[in-house]
């Protein structure tokens, strides 16, 4: 099968698609972070309107990256329904709400009554070779983890640019 350099059918050729414009490109980047993160838009509308360089240490702060980043669930949606069936205990407290900001000593952890289920059961296995980001510890062997300092902008890999949704959102 080959590729062709144009799109499908008779007049694939002869319709060129046009640069995209500067709206264009911030709602892309919008809808970029919306995925990413798994946020509403009245979620971003109210992230955005703080100053832009906090916006980032928020989004990692959030108790489903945070669970992500642990390593403690494999991907952001799967994080979100853990935490919203249940299964995320901070500070020994059971939390089902996936926007809880995490703070600095919280301790994060699985219940203990949701452990033997299915999900976690090779958990211990992938964690083993699993390093977190610096401003998270992870105790491998008791599933837990704790934040223990603020995220860095530069410990921050995103694949977007947060200036043009911040651009987005000021109009």
């Amino acid at each position: 099968m080959i590729r062709r350099p144009y799109r499908p059918g008779v007049h694939g050729q002869a319709r060129r698609r046009r640069s995209i414009s500067e709206f264009g490109k911030q709602l892309q980047e919008k809808q970029k972070i919306q995925i990413t993160y798994g946020l509403s838009g009245k979620q971003m509308r109210n992230l955005f309107k703080g100053p832009l360089e906090k916006t980032l240490v928020v989004l990692e702060k959030r108790l489903d990256r945070v669970l992500f980043l642990l390593g403690l669930a494999s991907s952001m949606r799967v994080a979100r329904q853990t935490i919203s069936h249940g299964h995320i205990v901070v500070n020994g407290r059971k939390v089902t709400i996936p926007s809880y900001s995490v703070k600095i000593g919280d301790v994060i952890s699985i219940r203990p009554e949701s452990r033997p289920g299915k999900m976690f059961e090779e958990l211990g296995m992938k964690l083993k070779q699993y390093e977190p980001p610096s401003w998270l510890k992870l105790d491998k062997e008791n599933l837990k983890g704790e934040c223990i300092k603020h995220p860095k902008s530069e410990d921050i890999n995103v694949s977007f640019d947060i200036n043009l949704v911040g651009q987005f959102y000021a109009r």
